[in-house]
C-alpha cells in the first residue's frame, strides 16, 4: 500500500488487530531532519524530502539507550526522529477519524514508541488513527547550557515531540486522520511529557485532548537541572566554561556520549536530581518550551485548556522493586523528595516523621513491603498528581477526569514482569491493557483480562473521539458515568473488575504530604 505525503511517497504494510481485522502500518517515517552534526543537542529542523518510494514497512531507530526492560541491551542510534502511523484506511478527504498520538515513557533516558512495547493490535479495533513518536533521550535530548549564544537551552526532546505534532497537523489527513481532533497520551515520563505539553506555549493548537497516565509535571522525576557542571565533572573538565564542554561533546560519538551520561545519571535510581529532563529555559522566550515553573503556569491559568484524563495505579511504588529489592533493602530517607529542598541533616529529622506515618513502630521489611510501596507511590506519583489536579480543575474551562487502576489480571504488564506477588497494581501495568507487547499472554475471550482490556480501550478511545470517556450512559461494557472533577474532594473512577466512582481514596496520605511540603524549605519559600 502506497500513499503520498509532503516529503514524498511511502510504502507501508498490513497488520491484523486482536479481532482479526486488517489495518495499515506506515513505520519509520522521518518527521524532522536527522539531528546529526551541528544539529546535535539543538531544536529539531523540518524534515527533508526524498526521491522514490520510502520503505515504511520497518521501524526506524530509537534514540540510543540502554533498554532496561530487555536485558539491558544497547539499542538505537542518533538518527531517531521518526514516527509510526497505524490506520484502518487511507484518507479520501471525507470522514476523517480521531488521532491518538502516543508519547512513550522511560525516565527521559530510555524507551521508544516501538511495536515491541506499544503494539497497535488493541487500539486498532476502534475507528481511530494511532501514531507513536520517537524523541531524543538523555543527554542527546535534554542537555542544556545557561549561555544562550550556544543555542542549547534544553528541552530538545520536547521540541522533537512538538515537531512530531506539527507533522501530524500537516500530514495525518492522508492517513485518514483528523488534524482537528488529536489526542496526545503517554505514561510515566510520557505522561509527564503530555502534561508538560499542555503547559507549553509552543504546543498551543497542536492537540485537542490529553491523557496523562501515572505521572505529571509536578512529580520529582519530571524535573531536570540546569547547567553543565555534572557533565564537566564526568569529562574531567571541572571549572571549564559551557562552550568548552559543548565543543568537547561534539567530538564524541553517540555511544561515547552515552558512556559519559552513565557516569552522571543511573536510570535505575529513582529519587535523585536528574540532569536530563525538563527545565525552564533562559534566552529566547518565544522559542522556549517552558518559560515558567510548571506549577506557576497552572496557577496562572495560562495553559492549553483542553479536556484531560489523568490517573494512577493503586500501587505505583511497586516500581521501586525494579531499582532494588525493597523486601531486603528499603531506606525511608531515600524517599524524602529532593524537590522539597531539605539538607541531608534536615532529611534525617523528617525521615522519623515519614517512617512513623507509614510503618508505625515497625522497621521496613519483607513482611510490610506494601507499606514501602505505598510510600514510594505517594512520593513519586500520587502527591504530585493530586496537587496538579487540585490546582488545575478550577482554572480550566475544560473537564478533568481522574482515574485509579485497581484491576489485576495476567495483563498487568510491569507487575508480572517484575514477578511481584503482593496485592496492588504496579506502575506501567496499564500498558498491558492498551497495547500488545513482547510479553502479552494469550487472552481468553470473555475473561476478566479480556473485559478489562476492552474497557480500557473503550474509555481511552471514547475520550479521543468525544472528549468524554463515557458518553453513552447505556453502554453495556462500561455500565457507568465517569464524572469530571468539580470540587476539592476529587472524584475518581476506580477501574477495577467493575467500574465505579469513589471520592479521593487516599485523602489522609495526600494531606500528610501537603503538610510536610508546607513545612519544607521549598514550601516555605513559596
Amino acid at each position: 500500500m502506497e500513499l503520498s505525503i509532503e516529503q514524498g511517497r511511502l510504502r507501508g504494510c498490513v497488520g491484523t488487530d486482536i479481532k482479526g481485522s486488517n489495518f495499515l502500518k506506515f513505520k519509520g517515517i522521518p518527521y524532522a531532519r536527522p539531528p546529526l552534526g551541528d544539529l546535535r543537542f539543538k531544536a529539531p529542523q523540518p524534515p527533508e524530502k526524498w526521491a522514490g518510494v520510502l520503505d515504511a514497512s520497518k521501524e526506524g531507530d530509537a534514540s540510543y539507550h540502554c533498554d532496561v526492560v530487555r536485558e539491558n541491551i544497547m539499542v538505537g542510534s542518533e538518527n531517531c526522529l521518526v514516527l509510526n502511523v497505524y490506520t484502518r484506511k487511507l484518507g479520501d478527504g471525507k470522514n476523517l477519524r480521531p488521532v491518538m498520538v502516543w508519547i512513550h515513557g522511560g525516565g527521559f533516558v530510555w524507551g521508544s514508541g516501538s511495536e515491541e512495547l506499544y503494539g497497535p493490535d488493541f487500539l486498532m479495533t476502534e475507528d481511530i488513527v494511532y501514531v507513536t513518536i520517537n524523541y531524543r533521550l538523555g543527554m542527546l535530548g535534554f542537555l542544556n547550557f545557561e549561555d544562550p549564544s550556544l543555542g542549547v537551552p534544553g528541552n530538545a526532546g520536547f521540541k522533537d515531540m512538538i515537531m512530531g505534532l506539527k507533522w501530524v497537523q500537516r500530514n495525518i489527513s492522508a492517513f485518514g486522520g483528523d488534524p482537528n481532533n488529536v489526542t496526545i497520551f503517554g505514561e510515566s515520563a510520557g505522561g509527564a511529557s503530555v502534561h508538560l505539553l499542555t503547559l507549553s506555549p509552543l504546543a498551543k493548537g497542536l492537540f485537542h485532548k490529553a491523557i496523562v497516565q501515572s505521572a505529571c509535571a509536578l512529580n520529582p522525576g519530571a524535573r531536570g537541572t540546569k547547567g553543565a557542571r555534572h557533565i564537566a565533572k564526568a569529562l574531567n573538565l571541572e571549572g571549564a566554561d559551557d562552550k568548552t564542554v559543548l565543543e568537547h561533546l561534539k567530538t564524541k560519538t553517540f555511544a561515547e556520549i552515552f558512556e559519559i551520561q552513565k557516569k552522571i545519571v543511573d536510570p535505575l535510581v529513582a529519587n535523585e536530581i536528574r540532569p536530563f529532563g525538563p527545565v525552564v529555559e533562559s534566552g529566547d522566550k518565544k522559542a522556549a518550551f517552558l518559560t515558567q515553573e510548571p506549577y506557576e503556569i497552572i496557577l496562572s491559568g495560562n495553559f492549553n485548556q483542553v479536556p484531560v484524563m489523568i490517573g494512577f495505579t493503586s500501587r505505583e511504588g511497586m516500581l521501586a522493586q525494579m531499582f532494588k529489592d525493597c523486601r531486603k533493602d528499603f531506606s525511608v530517607q531515600d524517599h524524602i523528595p529532593w524537590t522539597f529542598g531539605y539538607s541531608k541533616e534536615e532529611a534525617k529529622a523528617v525521615t522519623t516523621t515519614v517512617k512513623k506515618f507509614y510503618f508505625g513502630n515497625e522497621e521496613p521489611s519483607a513482611d510490610n513491603v506494601v507499606k514501602a510501596f505505598d510510600l514510594a507511590s505517594d512520593v513519586f506519583f500520587l502527591y504530585g498528581i493530586h496537587k496538579a489536579v487540585g490546582a488545575q480543575y478550577s482554572r480550566s474551562k475544560a473537564p478533568i477526569y481522574v482515574y485509579e487502576m485497581t484491576i489485576e489480571t495476567e495483563l498487568n504488564f510491569f507487575k508480572n514482569l517484575l514477578k511481584i506477588t503482593e496485592p496492588g497494581v504496579c506502575h506501567a501495568d496499564d500498558i498491558g491493557y492498551l497495547f500488545n507487547h513482547f510479553v502479552t499472554p494469550k487472552i481468553t475471550p470473555g475473561s476478566a483480562a479480556d473485559i478489562g482490556r476492552s474497557r480500557f480501550v473503550k474509555l481511552w478511545t471514547n475520550f479521543a473521539k468525544f472528549g468524554n470517556p463515557t458518553p453513552d450512559q447505556n453502554d453495556k461494557l462500561l455500565k457507568t458515568v465517569w464524572k469530571p472533577v468539580t470540587k476539592p474532594e476529587i472524584d475518581v473512577l476506580d477501574i477495577g473488575t467493575d467500574l465505579k466512582m469513589v471520592s479521593n481514596p487516599y485523602r489522609e496520605r495526600i494531606q500528610f504530604w501537603e503538610k510536610l511540603y508546607s513545612e519544607s524549605p521549598a514550601g516555605r519559600n513559596k
